[in-house]
């Protein structure tokens, strides 16, 4: 069997992996990743406008 071949048939083999394992996922397990998701957004646009004030803190101290 050509490797292509083999590379094919692990990919389909694993896609359906996949799917089968998120089907058997609750319900509420779902939303909590969701919003899990959303507070670590949350943080990290946080995170980055405060890097950036700091930055621009530092960048305005040296102008002066």
């Amino acid at each position: 069997m050509p490797i292509n071949k083999k590379l094919a048939a692990g990919s389909a083999l694993v896609a359906a992996s996949i799917g089968a394992a998120n089907a058997a996922v609750p319900e509420s397990v779902t939303t909590a990743i969701s919003g899990a998701g959303t507070d670590a957004g949350t943080i990290g646009a946080a995170v980055l406008v405060v890097l950036v004030a700091i930055v621009a803190f530092k960048w305005l101290r040296k102008a002066l």
